[in-house]
């Protein structure tokens, strides 16, 4: 089964009310395994970028100013999509603006249907606990020592190991491939071999020896039981 675990940064928290994407990060999985196919791209939101919002991503308006509209990279992405279940953390949150920018393209919006909620996920396992994705990395030992700063891609990988752990973990995968390559097994059947039967006669001397051993025992015991 392919899925696609995704993340976005963005302008800020509404996109009706302005706000507009400027990263996406996505991973490809195949049996909940990482193939090590990724999409990333920057886009330039014709809009400033917030203080509050830099502070969180790191990407200001300089570093956005050459990069493209979303409208430009918008049939790459949804080709990589495809039409695999879509895996996010807070998902509402980047189905949002996925379709908002999708929308303002013309292009149609991605049925929620396809959206998978890790923190939904991770709420009904782990009750009571904290959900963040720096405290699910936590729990689930996942090296988060790279992320000093949000990053749509980098979040998106590390998201996809704590999405595996919580479905069960990495064991799951075990044996699942369609492709996996057919290995063709020999069974060894050992033949055992049958030797003819040996004959063990006693010869004319060892008769004699014996019969000659028997007139010398008295009250022998195999006699005992007839006397009585």
């Amino acid at each position: 089964m392919r899925e696609i675990v995704f993340d976005t940064e963005t302008t800020g928290l509404s996109f009706p009310g302005g706000d507009r994407m400027v990263e996406i990060g996505c991973v490809e999985l195949f049996n909940r395994v990482e193939t090590g196919r990724v999409f990333h791209a920057y886009f330039n939101p014709r809009r400033p970028m917030p203080a509050e919002a830099q502070a969180v991503h790191g990407l200001s308006d300089a570093f956005l100013a050459d990069k493209p509209d979303f409208h430009t990279g918008v049939d790459e992405l949804l080709e990589f999509l495809g039409d695999s279940p879509l895996i996010a953390h807070n998902a509402s949150f980047d189905f949002g603006f996925l379709n908002g920018e999708l929308g303002l393209c013309k292009r149609p919006k991605i049925a929620i249907g396809r959206m998978v909620d890790t923190l939904l996920i991770a709420r009904s396992r782990h009750p009571g606990a904290k959900h963040s994705l720096d405290a699910l990395c936590a729990r689930f030992g996942v090296d988060r020592s790279r992320r000093v700063l949000h990053g749509a891609l980098l979040d998106a990988q590390l998201l996809s190991q704590v999405y595996v752990e919580l479905m069960g973990g990495r064991q799951i995968g075990l044996g699942l491939a369609t492709s996996a390559p057919q290995v063709e097994t020999t069974i060894l059947v050992a033949t055992p071999k049958v030797r003819p039967p040996r004959v063990f006669a006693a010869s004319d001397e060892e008769l004699a020896a014996h019969a000659a051993f028997l007139e010398t025992v008295k009250q022998p015991l195999w006699l005992a039981g007839a006397a009585g």
